[in-house]
């Protein structure tokens, strides 16, 4: 695809925003790692090579007695009796982490939370689980959440701002309307009721906060139709018998789109705050889910293990900050006394 004279500069821009691009490869870098915990981070071995064979413990289950041991169940690779058994006729190839966001270290001799140490380098929290495992996951889960928040809202919202705004009239009374109301609903007390009647997850509390977060973009994609509908190129295609919803898409979104693009980091940003929000409040995903807010609460919960909080506040603070500067540098891109 080739860009144009104007998506270059707007591009060069970018790049001369020095934080803001960095700040994006470094958001890019985490983000990719993360997608891979489970071969950074996990309670069982890449691969195991056990009398002559090759085995994929972290893609597949396999039983006690395929490694030499007694019993039908599901092989604990972390096991010392099993762990020699495997010695014995091969070797194992384990992740730089020994544990996933569910185990637990039962091999520490203090009291958990337990502070850092070679084995749990940012230590455990207060049921014995690894740190550094749970704060990988949770990254996962709280970035996957945000993008998918995101997409959605910004769908639905680009959507309703676009009808709204193009067709204008009793259709936008309507609307605006619809949307003053819709915003006076407390969000928190639904949310609150729905967590007592159902079982919170990551597809219920996205559909929640989707109900509350689409409205964000649609009074700037309707300022936009407001003033784009009348110029002289949209009645031109309306003469030329075109339908609305063509010129919609090829003649009025593209430039709604440019107001749309230097927000969208922003709702990232808030999104990945709604989900650690609720979850230290215990309002959102599963007890034990690996989750941001929940290490949060942990560490206000376990003031004696300083360990927990200062990690939980040291990684939100750095993920946002990303967000923050990335959305900064798309702003700027998009502004036109900076790109003309």
């Amino acid at each position: 695809m080739r860009l144009t004279p104007l998506d270059r500069r707007r591009l060069d821009a970018f790049c001369h925003n020095r934080r803001g691009f960095w700040s994006l490869w470094i958001f890019l870098a985490v983000f990719v790692l993360t997608l891979l915990a489970e071969l950074i981070a996990n309670d069982r071995p890449l691969v195991v090579s056990y009398d002559g064979g090759l085995y994929f413990p972290v893609a597949k289950d396999y039983p006690e007695t395929t490694f030499g041991g007694d019993f039908l169940t599901y092989a604990d690779y972390r096991d010392p009796y099993l762990a020699a058994k495997i010695a014995e006729k091969g070797w194992a190839l384990w992740p730089l982490v020994h544990f996933d966001y569910r185990s637990i270290n039962y091999d520490r001799s203090q009291t958990h939370p337990a502070p850092p140490s070679a084995v749990n380098p940012l230590g455990t929290d207060d049921q014995g689980r690894d740190v550094l495992a749970r704060l990988i996951y949770g990254l996962r889960l709280s970035i996957l959440f945000g993008l998918a928040l995101t997409v959605v809202s910004t769908v639905i919202g680009v959507t309703a701002g676009a009808v709204q705004g193009y067709f204008g009239g009793r259709v936008d009374l309507v609307f605006q309307r619809f949307l003053e109301i819709w915003g006076g609903l407390p969000e928190l007390l639904i949310l609150i009721i729905i967590a007592s009647i159902i079982k919170p997850g990551f597809w219920t509390l996205l559909l929640v906060l989707v109900m509350f977060s689409w409205t964000n973009l649609v009074g700037v994609v309707r300022a936009e139709f407001l003033r784009a509908r009348n110029f002289d190129y949209v009645r031109a295609a309306r003469t030329l018998g075109m339908s609305d919803t063509r010129i919609m898409a090829r003649h009025v979104l593209p430039n709604a789109m440019v107001a749309t693009l230097t927000f969208i980091p922003f709702i990232l940003n808030s999104s990945i705050v709604s989900l650690t929000a609720l979850d230290f409040l215990g309002l959102g995903l599963p007890p034990g889910s690996a989750s941001l807010g929940d290490l949060l609460r942990q560490g206000k919960e376990n003031l004696q293990a300083p360990w927990l909080g200062l990690t939980g506040f040291v990684v939100v603070a750095s993920l946002l900050s990303l967000l923050i500067f990335i959305g900064e540098a798309v702003r700027d891109a998009f502004d036109p006394r900076k790109t003309s």
